[in-house]
């Protein structure tokens, strides 16, 4: 229980940061060699879910503005979902059964953190109303590109921004809002399996992984929307280099 509690708290910081999740989520397990039910898929599903609640409360205002007024926007976000929910569909079982391993992950914290640190270079002006159905599909390819551990979703979603001219909190808030449905389709996938009982799963334990990534997703958002006001992506590039390294570091102390 308490494994489940801590890993509900990484997923709950992590899939905001930009340092990737999914790299956690493996790791953790990985590095602390936690077996059984906190180390498998099904296990993701409930963190996942409590992340969707905690977008759902952070951006319910965008939502109901996006289907009352301003449609556009939610016109640009179905747009941009496109990419990632047909490559999700069509690779996922490729991607759980062989993208997840601590080699590819370390590949992927570093040309990620590249991809972070050079798009700080960019000059950043646009704000999220001049979205354009270009910028919707290149962000939404990016977002593609993070079904691969270790590149993280918001971490590609916001270079793409960055790259596309926009400013660091707009970029980030399009990310937030764009992975809501690509979330929401994640768990609903998964959530399938589990109600045909082709999948095995312990109520408790999920329950409280779902508690705990609710609650620290929620705060993790909130302290990101602020950060970016201010700050670059530079940090997280550094702790991606960082993780990177003790990644590798742990792959040679097992051999």
């Amino acid at each position: 229980m308490i494994e489940a509690f801590i890993l509900g708290i990484v997923q709950g910081l992590t899939e905001f940061l930009p340092v990737s999740s999914t790299a956690h989520l493996i790791l953790f397990p990985w590095f602390f060699k936690w077996g059984g039910d906190l180390n498998t898929l099904t296990f993701d599903v409930a963190l996942h879910a409590g992340t969707l609640v905690a977008l759902i409360l952070c951006f319910w205002r965008d939502w109901i503005e996006m289907l009352m007024h301003k449609r556009r926007l939610l016109y640009l976000i179905i747009l941009a979902s496109v990419p990632a929910g047909g490559v999700g569909f069509f690779l996922n079982d490729f991607v759980e059964e062989s993208l997840r391993t601590p080699y590819i992950i370390s590949v992927a914290l570093v040309l990620g953190g590249i991809v972070m640190f050079l798009s700080e270079k960019m000059f950043k002006h646009r704000s999220i109303e001049n979205l354009s159905p270009p910028d919707a599909v290149v962000i939404g390819i990016s977002q593609a590109i993070a079904l691969v551990p270790g590149v993280s979703r918001s971490g590609i979603t916001i270079s793409a921004g960055l790259f596309r001219g926009f400013d660091r909190s707009s970029s980030a808030r399009f990310s937030f809002l764009l992975s809501t449905p690509i979330i929401a389709g994640a768990v609903l996938l998964h959530a399938g399996k589990m109600m045909t009982g082709t999948l095995h799963y312990d109520f408790s334990l999920f329950m409280t992984g779902f508690a705990a990534s609710a609650v620290t997703g929620f705060a993790a958002i909130k302290f990101l929307m602020n950060f970016f006001r201010k700050y670059s992506l530079n940090a997280f590039v550094y702790y991606r280099f960082f993780l990177a390294a003790v990644i590798i570091a742990g792959i040679w102390l097992k051999i």
